[in-house]
């Protein structure tokens, strides 16, 4: 025993291991108060965190702010946008309907310009000469189909009937070269409507060629260019494509547009041919114009 105590190594070990038991019992109390030690270092993490924290939740929510105020200024600018559009819509909505009651009553006509029946046809050949822009439908006179009748595709007008046999007809495309191809257009406007010929297609851009407009007349791009159903044949109002650029001629006369298509005249496998239900009044109204089938 006397040698046991003479190790002074092996006591100091025991003394140790029984202080960190001692130690590991009362940390491990429920319930325990915390020291004056632990209290002040967990105040001074605690204050340094609210100090960091409320700045960085300030600028968080700042952010978030100025997010949700851009947010809002976008959705604000595109309901005025559409605002803006319904009220343009209705103003020449308002015009054309007070055009055509003036038309009919000046004419005493029974229908009007935006009257037309609707015939569904498939195209079953197409020209493969690429100047003169051809195609043939499965509908002819049997069918009610006549020469010069506007023939369009869901997204706009792509030309009208050039020849009628009993069950068949050719379809003359706007993108056909011939000079005596001509449409009657018009861009309608909340301050005016210019008037013009659609006349074939210019080849590097592939637009077609909007002619003949007064040298006065006011138009931008992106104007919407339709037909003006001043031709006889053609209903008013049908879809051509919009302005992509204009020019002043050669002898500053006129002014020559040019217009991007809305109707994609490369896929073409069912178009309509449209009959217009108003009487002609093309020989009351221009007779220089005659015969252009527009």
């Amino acid at each position: 025993m006397p040698s046991f105590f003479s190790n002074r190594r092996l006591i100091v070990l025991l003394v140790c291991i029984i202080i960190l038991v001692g130690l590991i019992g009362f940390s491990m109390r429920e319930q325990r108060a915390m020291s004056w030690p632990e209290q002040f270092v967990s105040d001074s993490v605690g204050w340094a965190q609210s100090a960091f924290a409320r700045p960085a939740h300030l600028i968080s929510n700042l952010f978030e702010s100025v997010n949700d105020m851009r947010n809002t200024y976008k959705e604000n600018q595109i309901l005025k946008s559409h605002l803006d559009g319904y009220a343009a819509l209705q103003v020449e909505v308002n015009e054309l309907r007070r055009h055509n009651e003036e038309l009919k009553d000046a004419l005493d006509l029974e229908g009007n310009l935006f009257d037309y029946t609707v015939r569904s046809a498939l195209v079953i050949h197409r020209s493969p000469d690429r100047w003169n822009e051809f195609i043939g439908i499965n509908k002819g006179s049997q069918d009610g189909i006549q020469v010069n009748m506007a023939v369009i595709t869901s997204k706009g007008l792509i030309g009208k009937v050039d020849q009628v046999s009993q069950f068949t007809s050719t379809i003359q495309l706007l993108s056909d070269q011939d000079r005596t191809n001509r449409i009657s257009a018009q861009i309608s406007t909340e301050s005016n409507t210019v008037h013009g010929f659609i006349e074939g297609i210019q080849e590097e851009t592939g637009y077609l060629r909007f002619s003949m407009i007064d040298i006065d007349a006011e138009i931008e791009e992106g104007d919407k260019v339709a037909t003006s159903g001043l031709g006889g044949v053609f209903p008013e109002g049908l879809s051509i494509g919009e302005v992509a650029s204009f020019e002043t001629d050669e002898f500053g006369l006129t002014q020559t547009a040019y217009v991007k298509p809305t109707a994609n005249f490369q896929q073409l496998d069912y178009v309509m041919v449209i009959e217009r239900g108003a009487a002609s009044v093309e020989n009351d109204i221009n007779p220089e114009i005659e015969g252009d089938g527009s």
